[in-house]
């Protein structure tokens, strides 16, 4: 009997839980492919601790081939699914097309950063929903500062040292906590004008930060924040973003040079085009997890609308822990469609909820029982612990590292602000600049043996020819007329004086040893057929490229006259060309190492 093919797209909360489980579940009696961007698991309820400087990037990342054994990994992101076909189509990190055959199809894609119509904020906003955004916003947070320590006005200093975090749920409250005491930390190593200090707002249109959780909860945070300095605003949003600064909704204009958009998440944009039945962006399943009429199909995480049966008429919300959860039932489930045990709903019971403030502030009730300060502290970080799937003793080392030394307060200049768009598709990955393309005055060079003293691979040097002067080509008559009339010009001379002038530019040494695997094989055929330098080759082989401009008719015609004029038999001269060749070239020397490489 053959292996059940399974495949997975998307390794968050809900597809890392769901390979790892099944890799245990199904007991060596399927082939299990995950297919993801990147080659880690990120935990993202760390990553404000990444943006302020206390984690390094790789402490919150997991590593999949490390920790998913069994699992077949496949880089790339999925494009077309053929639900008739049984196909997932799918891109490579380098373009390159693929595609994945299945018979259980697990769609784990998550989420992206939530857009609303704001003039402005898709130029000027940038999000917080993967690893690339965060290590930006520190570089970011950190160039402000130091920008606003050296300016040379108020006004500037003030704005760049003002930063606007727009969302109060569980993201933005940790980013602006966090953000807080990160400034601080950053303003004792470049104090700014006096009386002047960074400054902080959170905006959110609901009537309370949290309003996910309860009002015990909120009540904490908000008393933390504000006594941070935190400008909480409730019931405000931004109405315009510009280069300058927000509008907000109460009609007042903030100065500023950052604004960190956590608003929320949409479901990837992956579930829209399968074509499946969706809410509100999410495709819709039934309490098993299984897509209607799609038995084979599995949907979870964010991308998938679960009916939440301890609220009826409700979907369980688009949160962490509902998708790690959600992923352990979807993998028994398919292995019940392979014989083992039976399907079982997706239910879940909620054990609390914890909020890390930064510092040794925190907000928490676990099983109900509410905590702030010390211990709500103590119980967010072992929480944490508890659900990293790796990497817990280098977390512990970072954590107690911060405790007792400063924080390391530099640019690594690693992501652009480019390169982090809001309206990306893909938060987990930066954006690469397109590869350039060939300049026109530069084609490829053609298929064939290159011309000698080309430096065996294609010659990049570039050549300017300047017109004739008139004393020059006198001074070309003057020498011929010296050199008698059995002179014979030098063997390529162009049948005569030579006077038109060329400027070449040196050949870079990396392209002198060969531009590619064609040409180096084209070199080795050349110095094995001509061993001896080319003639006028400065004693090795030339690594220029010399470009005449063809000398018009009028003066060719003239120097076949003074020529015949000259010698008596009226022969032209070696390599004439039919007339007097008016260009003198002025070649640069060819460097010390492709002389040498040449004699070789």
């Amino acid at each position: 009997m053959s292996r059940a093919r399974i495949v997975i797209v998307g390794a968050g909360f809900a597809g890392y839980r769901t390979a790892r489980t099944l890799a245990r579940e199904a007991r060596g009696r399927a082939d299990i492919t995950l297919l993801n961007p990147t080659d880690y698991f990120l935990y993202l309820p760390l990553l404000p601790q990444v943006a302020a400087g206390i984690l390094e990037p790789r402490r919150v990342t997991v590593s999949l081939p490390g920790t998913l054994r069994g699992v077949r990994l496949v880089l790339g992101e999925a494009g077309r699914i053929d639900l008739d076909a049984r196909t997932v189509h799918y891109t490579d990190p380098e373009g390159g097309e693929g595609a994945l055959n299945y018979d259980r199809l697990v769609l784990a894609a998550g989420s992206v950063n939530k857009l609303l119509p704001v003039p402005g904020v898709a130029e000027h906003a940038h999000g917080f929903r993967g690893l690339p955004e965060a290590l930006y916003l520190r570089d970011h947070i950190t160039r402000q500062v130091e920008l606003a320590a050296s300016a040379d006005s108020t006004e500037e200093c003030r704005a760049r040292c003002t930063f606007v975090v727009v969302g109060a749920g569980y993201t933005g409250t940790e980013v602006a906590a966090h953000g807080t005491l990160f400034t601080d930390a950053l303003v004792r190593a470049h104090p700014l004008r006096r009386g002047m200090r960074p400054r902080w707002l959170l905006l959110d249109l609901a009537p309370r930060v949290l309003p996910e959780l309860g009002e015990r909860l909120s009540r904490t945070a908000d008393r933390v924040l504000r006594e941070r300095g935190v400008e909480v605003r409730t019931e405000t949003s931004v109405k315009e973003a510009t280069r300058d600064g927000v509008l907000l909704t109460d009609g007042e204009f903030v100065g500023t040079r950052s604004l960190v958009w956590c608003v929320g998440v949409r479901p990837d944009p992956l579930a829209e085009s399968t074509g499946l039945p969706l809410e509100r962006g999410r495709i819709l399943v039934e309490p098993t997890l299984q897509v209607p009429g799609r038995p084979e199909v599995f949907a979870l995480g964010d991308a998938a609308a679960v009916p939440d049966l301890e609220n009826p008429g409700q979907y369980t919300p688009m949160t962490a822990q509902h998708a790690w959860r959600q992923g352990r039932t979807a993998a028994r489930n398919i292995a019940a469609t392979l014989g083992d045990g039976r399907a079982r709903p997706y239910r879940h019971k909620d054990l609390g909820f914890v909020v890390d403030l930064g510092g040794v502030k925190a907000a928490a009730d676990p099983l109900g029982v509410p905590l702030s300060g010390l211990p709500a502290h103590l119980v967010t970080r072992g929480y944490h612990l508890a659900a990293l799937p790796g990497n817990r003793v280098r977390v512990v080392s970072d954590w107690l590292l911060d405790a007792v030394l400063p924080r390391q307060a530099v640019q690594l200049g690693l992501v652009r602000s480019w390169s982090v768009p809001l309206d990306t598709a893909s938060p987990e990955l930066a954006r690469v600049p397109a590869e350039p393309t060939p300049h026109p005055t530069n084609p490829p060079a053609p298929d064939g043996p290159p011309a000698r003293g080309g430096g065996g691979g294609e010659d990049t040097s570039r050549t300017i020819t300047s017109p004739t002067p008139d004393p020059v080509k006198e001074e070309g008559e003057r020498h011929r007329q010296e050199q008698g009339p059995g002179g014979t010009a030098a063997t390529g001379g162009g049948g005569g004086a030579d006077t038109s002038r060329t400027i070449t530019s040196p050949t870079p040494e990396p392209v002198k040893a060969g531009a590619g695997d064609g040409g180096r094989g084209r070199r080795a055929a050349d110095e094995d057929r001509d061993a001896a330098p080319a003639k006028g080759g400065g004693g090795g082989k030339d690594a220029s490229r010399t470009i005449t401009s063809p000398t018009p008719e009028p003066v060719k015609e003239e120097g076949e006259r003074r020529r015949r004029e000259q010698r008596p038999d009226g022969a032209a001269a070696t390599g004439g060309g039919g007339g007097e060749d008016t260009s003198r070239t002025i070649t640069a020397p060819t460097p010390e190492p492709v002389k040498n490489e040449g004699d070789r």
